[in-house]
């Protein structure tokens, strides 16, 4: 076979086309300060202005998400009025912190532009959704302002030009993630799962904090550009590499990679649209951006790049297995995020300064895309079929085919198929990871990267196939024929009118009448972008661009059509086409379980935590507090041994002295 030549992805960019010069208004403010602040504003009018209406509470949630993606996409515009396509503005003002120089600034580039566009964008679609989708839920004003708190907060991070904003962002979004999974706080397992998300990312969180202490103590200011200066031009050290060992830690607790992963599937107890945000544009992402925004550092921190590729590869090829044996959408879809967020966070290990961190958010922003159309188009059928079970969920697809696009170019999305936007930003990983392979010359950490990357497109495309072979399985109905034409359907045309869930009985094709008007533009969009959103990232505003090896591409992809083709052919045999039936039943039960995560918890951490803990309390109670009591008892014995010593009745002498102790009293008391 003859060598194909390497091409890059700026050979297929698109022209650029001259934009119009439309006059920038004159306003308060940059539109960064507006994304922010709609968003926030929104939270703060939706828990104090609303009072209890559900319907205000609605206008201010989707008009604040409406707001910041408005600034969001005048923000692309206004670069493009920029030289250098940078823009940097202020906020409160610095903070007087004495020798530390604080400003408190943010800064937009191209790359963060656009995934600001993003994350704005799902958070419209999903405050949207969430209208229809919570309509009867009793919660629904707070869960509106925390979905517009945690937008904020995010755009927040991406925006950011100061650490101390970043780890305000950051913060923030852990409390609204807790929030939000255990919004439902009748029901212990949504509570626990809370509890859980809030201890184990917390717990990570220590290092993320140490080591931006350590990052901002040695440049003596919180400003990112500044701080990445000063520690590039002072080259790499051991401080620098403690601080980029303990940021690796922070980021593998918020993006759930190894040994921090299982919260993240267990989070599945809330609502459908808290785990699309939560998994398509914000937590988890998170980690991503800081990183990208600190590549320089990390580029030159050799353990740091070893701890993250290491801890990426695992989680990114072992999520990619169990998502396959998951008896549950929606926990399918959680490790398959746990999969592709360390997918983006490997290619941070394994890229170089001449390639960028770029491709991370590329594939930042089209795992966006398609894992919040998969998760809001399961959020659909779940409604319509009473739950996410893959035995509920089973011909939803075919039953209910105005849903059959929505999953279908979801999973091809997910599994990398071109033309779908997942195939170019997954060949941009690859061709990343080729690069830095070759510029290393066969270093570990990028063959490693590369390896897994190249493991994990066949599991991907395994568990996606899996996936829709159950979806579109034939109904008894519908096994040989259409046997019935749907009759016209009234669908509801604005998404504050009251859903009315229609029962499949009355006509299967009636799933449009059953969601709000808005919330199902919303994943019509999402579904477009999976398809054209290629588009996006093709654009010549990204940083360096890899070569893609076209026998790389090709033989990726040729491995993923044989393992979908495994799959098929497993499925075969089986009367409901789940392939993941073939699977032993002990080892799908410790699959589902997440091979028994939490046993590993309880035995590594909370037991010698509580024995610690048990002999800190025996210690203070029988040693300590013996002491205390020991000066009790004591006191008490020599008073005693003083009363049995002393006579009981005053002595003569006694009696004298106290007579002559008034005596002079009353003389000095006369003589003043």
């Amino acid at each position: 076979m003859p060598d194909l030549p390497d091409v890059t992805w700026s050979d297929l960019q698109l022209p650029s086309l001259p934009l119009p010069h439309l006059p920038a208004p004159d306003l308060w403010g940059s539109p960064a300060h507006w994304a922010i602040l709609a968003t926030l504003l929104a939270a703060l009018a939706g828990l104090g202005l609303t009072g209890r209406s559900n319907r205000l509470a609605a206008w201010v949630g989707v008009g604040g998400a409406l707001l910041a993606f408005l600034a969001t996409c005048w923000q692309l515009y206004t670069l493009t009025q920029i030289e250098g396509a940078r823009r940097g503005a202020g906020t409160i003002g610095a903070l007087p912190l004495g020798d530390l120089d604080a400003p408190l600034r943010l800064l937009v580039t191209w790359p963060l532009a656009i995934v600001a566009v993003t994350v704005a964008a799902v958070a419209l679609v999903v405050q949207g959704y969430a209208r229809w989708y919570l309509w009867y839920d009793p919660r629904y004003r707070p869960f509106a302002a925390t979905v517009s708190l945690f937008t904020s907060a995010m755009l927040l991070v991406v925006l950011s030009d100061d650490l101390l904003l970043t780890l305000v962002g950051w913060e923030v979004m852990g409390w609204c993630s807790y929030l939000l999974v255990g919004h439902q706080s009748t029901r212990s397992a949504a509570t626990r799962a809370a509890s859980k998300a809030l201890l184990v990312t917390r717990t990570a969180d220590v290092g993320f904090v140490l080591g931006l202490l350590v990052l901002v103590a040695g440049a003596g200011t919180t400003r990112t550009t500044d701080v990445v200066r000063h520690w590039a031009e002072a080259g790499p050290s051991p401080a620098l590499t403690a601080a980029m060992v303990l940021l690796v830690v922070g980021v593998a607790g918020k993006s759930a990679l190894f040994p921090f992963q299982d919260w993240l599937p267990d989070a599945m107890e809330g609502p459908t649209p808290a785990s699309a945000l939560i998994h398509a544009a914000t937590m988890v992402a998170a980690g991503t951006v800081v990183l990208a925004q600190l590549f320089p550092l990390l580029s030159v921190s050799g353990p740091a790049r070893l701890l993250l590729a290491v801890l990426a590869c695992v989680t990114m090829v072992g999520a990619a297995v169990l998502a396959f044996a998951q008896g549950d959408l929606k926990r399918l879809l959680a490790w398959s995020t746990v999969s592709q967020v360390a997918l983006m966070l490997a290619v941070l290990a394994a890229a170089t300064m001449g390639t960028g961190p770029d491709a991370a958010l590329q594939h930042l922003v089209a795992h966006a895309w398609f894992k919040a159309l998969l998760f809001l188009t399961t959020g659909w059928l779940g409604v319509l079929v009473g739950g996410t079970a893959m035995a509920l969920m089973a011909s939803g697809a075919r039953r209910y085919r105005v849903l059959r696009h929505r999953f279908g170019w979801g999973l091809l999305a997910l599994a990398g198929v071109p033309p779908f936007v997942g195939f170019f930003s997954k060949e941009a990983i690859l061709g990343t990871a080729e690069a830095g392979t070759a510029a290393t010359g066969g270093g570990f950490v990028p063959v490693l990267v590369l390896a897994s990357v190249g493991a994990t497109a066949p599991l991907t495309a395994a568990y996606c196939m899996r996936a829709w072979l159950v979806l579109s399985r034939p109904t008894a109905a519908q096994g040989h024929a259409r046997l019935y034409e749907p009759d016209p359907v009234e669908r509801i045309d604005d998404f504050f009118d009251e859903p009315q869930v229609v029962q499949e009985a009355e006509g299967v094709e009636r799933a449009e009448a059953a969601i709000s008007s808005s919330a199902r533009m919303g994943t019509s969009a999402l579904m477009l972008m999976t398809l054209f959103g290629g588009v996006v990232l093709l654009l010549p505003v990204w940083g360096p661009q890899a070569h893609v090896d076209l026998q790389l591409m090709a033989a990726t992809l040729l491995l993923m059509v044989v393992s979908a083709l495994l799959v098929r052919l497993a499925a075969g045999g089986v009367r409901t086409r789940d392939a993941a039936a073939r699977i032993p039943a002990g080892v799908s039960l410790a699959a589902e379980r997440g091979l028994h995560a939490d046993l590993a918890y309880r035995v590594v951490v909370v037991t010698p935590v509580l024995a610690l803990a048990r002999a800190v309390a025996w210690f203070d109670a029988e040693v300590l507090d013996s002491w205390v009591r020991g000066a009790g008892v004591g006191s008490r014995l020599l008073g005693r041994v003083g009363d049995l010593t002393s006579p009981r009745r005053a002595t003569p002498a006694l009696a004298l002295v106290l007579a002559g102790m008034l005596a002079l009293a009353a003389l000095g008391v006369v003589t003043a």
